[in-house]
């Protein structure tokens, strides 16, 4: 094949599937959560209120710029912890902006935003 990539015009049936994907990410984010410290956790969740609170759209790495949270052991820690917050109507997303962490090279990654209820809560 002279060095060249096999390609294929389309996914061959059943080597793309949205729900086995969503599968294994909760599963992944999961085994994160269970995997994390009480410590970071509490810290990251209490940083992404501060974060919140001020009506900012913010990343993961302003988390650790604005000194809030420490890089946690692994960047899977991040995952659970905003879904956390963002479940408990504490952030949305606001997009996709380019990481500012040099780690991951300006990968995309989400944007996040305190809730206006929870803004407003949090201010009450």
């Amino acid at each position: 094949m002279n060095g060249q990539q096999l390609q294929f015009s389309e996914p061959a049936p059943g080597t793309v599937s949205i729900a086995a994907g969503e599968a294994a990410k909760a599963d992944g984010m999961a085994a994160a959560a269970a995997n994390t410290t009480v410590e970071w956790a509490d810290a990251c969740a209490a940083a992404i209120e501060e974060m919140a609170r001020r009506g900012d759209v913010f990343q993961a790495a302003d988390l650790i710029a604005e000194g809030l949270v420490d890089e946690p052991d692994s960047p899977n820690r991040w995952g659970p912890a905003f879904l956390r917050a963002s479940r408990a109507g504490v952030i949305e997303a606001a997009g996709v902006q380019q990481s500012r962490r040099a780690t991951v090279h300006r990968s995309l990654c989400r944007a996040w935003q305190g809730t206006a209820a929870y803004r407003n809560g949090a201010a009450a």
